[in-house]
């Protein structure tokens, strides 16, 4: 043990001692998971990698001599590369928060939900989460609400619960995964240094074949299934119409975003245009809530100002009458977002002490030995994200490890960076709802009420997803 941690000035740190911060940190993220659950994005994750960063910073400094300012210029420069991505982050809780209250996103449920029917009732369940997830950007709250929603008119149908369960996910996570509002999407980018809209348009090579193949399965059990009963779908429509003017002119908004994507203008530009004409919609098609939104009885000028601008930036509720409705259009506007920054300030540290001192470096030299060309280097990247996801118990950590583990190898290989975030995407975010300890795992499991082991074999989309990124490497 004395030889151990005998002083190396200079020297490159071994494998065992960068192995050392890795293991504290899965150890310290175990137990915040198990004392926290679903709220440990809100504090113990970050305390976890801070942690974790100071033992970095005292191995790197007492045993190799690394010096504070090589440290410090590291995590500035983390932090930095960041910066977008957070102003991103930023304004994606703004259109969250002024596409639900505008209408927008409740008028494009309402069309969703018009294509229920027991024969085609699992796909069906899988498109319109995939859709909300997409135009939402998080398949937790898809789950949550729509998803809640949708098992029990599954239950009523006498589907499976770990179909309809394995159906609702594979649907979230495919949106999430593609949506520009997705925080996560956004991570895997500015982690790897790609343009947004460049891995967005560069992940539909694997996540297109993956989602087909996956609604042919569901669409398969579907058909060989026959009941009835469409009533709580009724019940959530009605609850939509009866809070929402709903309107195909709401469409107008997502349709010029869309626009806007495929003139490829940059993220922030596009992101902050959308709010904008959500708020003007807001205004238009839902001039009534405004009061409500803003916490005050009386109209004018003042008041529908504040009103607007709580949608974008603030915590909104609206009373529907059903439960699960209200769970759904409830936002938290730029302050729900806070955590995920929180978290990736945290993570920004511990990555750059980690690069800083040498052991990041040291650990994809582990890889170095094995991959020779493109197919090993995906399915090590793939293989990584799985693992994170096993270790660390949480999918934001999973991502970030992994596209800092990678992208000097990458880099090294001639590879696409954009064919690295696309592998991070394929196997960090999408399997982490497959692991029970996994902050994700134990989130849907609760919020659906289905084991993870009980839905685990059916989230098809979830499975098929990193074996399609090994096999595509265009």
């Amino acid at each position: 043990m004395t030889k151990f941690f005998t002083k190396r000035w200079g020297q490159t740190p071994s494998v065992a001692v960068s192995l050392i911060p890795l293991g504290v940190l899965a150890l310290l993220l175990f137990l915040v998971i198990r004392a926290f659950g679903s709220d440990s994005i809100m504090g113990g994750s970050q305390i976890a990698l801070l942690s974790a960063a100071s033992i970095c910073v005292m191995l790197s400094v007492g045993i190799y001599g690394v010096s504070w300012a090589r440290l410090e210029d590291s995590i500035v420069e983390h932090i930095r590369s960041s910066a977008s991505a957070i102003i991103i982050l930023l304004l994606i809780g703004s259109i969250a928060g002024t596409w639900m209250v505008s209408g927008v996103v409740p008028t494009l449920i309402c069309y969703g939900l018009e294509v229920l029917h027991p024969s085609w009732f699992l796909a069906a369940s899988c498109l319109i989460c995939a859709f909300v997830s997409l135009m939402t950007g998080s398949s937790w709250t898809t789950i949550a609400t729509i998803g809640v929603a949708l098992m029990g008119i599954g239950r009523a149908m006498e589907f499976s619960e770990g179909w309809v369960a394995g159906a609702i996910i594979s649907g979230a996570y495919f949106g999430d995964k593609l949506s520009l509002l997705s925080d996560t999407t956004v991570l895997a980018s500015s982690t790897c240094e790609v343009p947004l809209f460049s891995h967005v348009r560069y992940m539909l090579y694997t996540t297109i074949p993956s989602m087909v193949i996956a609604l042919l399965v569901f669409l398969g059990v579907s058909l060989t299934h026959a009941s009835s009963g469409a009533g709580d779908v009724a019940l959530y429509a009605e609850a939509l119409h009866r809070t929402f003017r709903i309107t195909p002119w709401l469409l107008v908004v997502p349709v010029a975003t869309g626009l806007l994507i495929w003139r490829k203008l940059p993220a922030i530009v596009t992101l902050f245009v959308a709010t904008l004409l959500a708020a003007v919609a807001l205004v238009i098609f839902q001039p009534e809530l405004i009061p409500s939104l803003a916490g005050a009885g009386e109209g004018g000028p003042m008041t529908g100002f504040r009103g607007v601008m709580t949608a974008c930036f603030g915590s909104t509720s609206l009373e529907t009458g059903v439960e699960a409705v209200d769970e759904l259009v409830a936002t938290r506007g730029m302050s729900g977002m806070m955590n995920t920054v929180w978290l990736i300030l945290c993570a920004m540290c511990f990555g750059g002490v980690m690069t800083g001192s040498g052991m990041l470096q040291a650990l994809t030299g582990l890889f170095l030995r094995f991959v020779r060309r493109a197919a090993g280097s995906v399915a090590a990247t793939v293989f990584a994200g799985v693992s994170f996801n096993l270790i660390t118990a949480d999918q934001y950590i999973s991502i970030i490890l992994t596209g800092r583990l990678f992208k000097g190898l990458y880099r090294e290989r001639g590879l696409e960076a954009r064919l690295l975030s696309r592998a991070v995407e394929d196997s960090a975010t999408v399997t982490s709802v497959l692991v029970p300890w996994n902050s994700c795992g134990m989130t849907q499991a609760t919020v659906l009420g289905v084991a993870t082991f009980t839905y685990l074999p059916y989230c098809i989309f979830n499975y098929l997803s990193p074996l399609m990124s090994i096999l595509w490497q265009q």
